[in-house]
């Protein structure tokens, strides 16, 4: 078990389709599987403890617990814009929401913010210009458009 070698990790508290959650949550990204469950002989998991891309997680199934709010989320970084827009199709399935930025909330209301891994580099980049061309470029987006960052950064008319 992963969790157990992990000082610390994530617990994300459902009121209840944890279960459906984790199992969502491992089938989007590699190196994610359920790692187990446990709680009241006969119910549904209290706990579910999972990887979520080599990252030790938990959700824990506890009536009357908040909705998710935008405090907490995951960010992920895309390899490409293939990768954005599988992730970015699966998370607005069966009920997810747009929001800005990158950001998508998914059908449980956890909020996710699907990242192409070129953006932190161009945001961190030390042509503050093209640093800021593309940072108004994202701040004009829904899903992230990688083609379009680039142009912004690079300063293209287009």
């Amino acid at each position: 078990m992963a969790w157990l070698g992990s000082k610390v990790r994530t617990c994300w508290w459902f009121a209840q389709d944890g279960e459906k959650a984790a199992d969502f949550y491992v089938s989007l990204l590699p190196d994610s599987f359920i790692e187990g469950g446990h709680g009241p002989e006969g119910g549904p998991p209290l706990v579910i403890e999972f990887t979520l891309a080599g990252t030790p997680m938990m959700i824990l199934n506890a009536q009357g617990a908040p909705a998710p709010t935008h405090q907490a989320s995951f960010s992920v970084l895309c390899d490409d814009q293939a990768e954005v827009d599988r992730l970015w199709t699966a998370l607005l399935a069966d009920g997810g929401k747009e929001v800005y930025c990158g950001w998508v909330t998914d059908r449980f209301g956890v909020s996710w913010q699907i990242v192409p891994r070129c953006l932190p580099e161009m945001l961190a980049s030390p042509d503050r210009t093209a640093s800021d061309r593309a940072l108004k470029a994202m701040q004009g987006m829904v899903k992230l458009d990688i083609a379009a960052l680039q142009s912004a950064f690079a300063g293209d008319a287009s």
